[in-house]
């Protein structure tokens, strides 16, 4: 089966991870640093917003189970859209949002599902999200890997703590 890349930044790395990690034709979702051009960058590098690295996270599903535009839908459903100086608590160029294409059609579904999130009427604020060519993705530290899973009260605490998950209720009546 068919598998592509879709590489998403959408804030802190851990809160990324489970929404989009329980679905069929999602072979698996890692976090990690892109954007930047410092290779192999270290957690501690990357928070020194010294890197132009993005907290991010890359998917690798098949487009043929679970289309690109799926993903896009669940990607805007996990973040505040118009917030260009980061995420919640967390602020900064590491923590911006932004979605690295990598190819041609990923960057049209991209721009279309931006513009119909802009001229919706969603926001008061129009949509901050970058939309920008993939670069080479690093894979963040073992500890950073599935958070979620493996410190969940933390995890939760996080999202409760951070806004975010106040956010994504009062917006999308939904969960992070």
């Amino acid at each position: 089966m068919k598998t592509e890349k879709a590489t998403f930044a959408g804030g802190c790395f851990w809160c990324m991870v489970k929404p989009f990690d329980s679905y069929d034709g999602i072979e698996s979702v890692v976090s990690g640093y892109t954007g930047g051009d410092l290779p192999n960058p270290t957690y501690e590098q990357v928070c020194s917003e010294t890197t132009g690295h993005y907290e991010a996270v890359q998917i690798t599903f098949q487009p043929d189970v679970f289309p690109y535009e799926k993903l896009l839908d669940i990607f805007w459903t996990q973040i505040d859209p118009t917030d260009a100086g980061g995420q919640f608590f967390d602020r900064g160029q590491s923590y911006q949002t932004a979605i690295f294409y990598h190819s041609e059609e990923q960057k049209l579904a991209a721009e279309k599902s931006k513009q119909e999130l802009d001229n919706s009427g969603k926001y008061a604020k129009p949509v901050a999200t970058k939309i920008l060519p993939a670069k080479p993705f690093y894979l963040a530290e073992e500890y950073h890997q599935d958070y979620y899973k493996k410190n969940p009260a933390h995890y939760n605490r996080y999202s409760v703590g951070s806004g975010r998950a106040g956010f994504i209720e009062k917006n999308w009546g939904g969960h992070s």
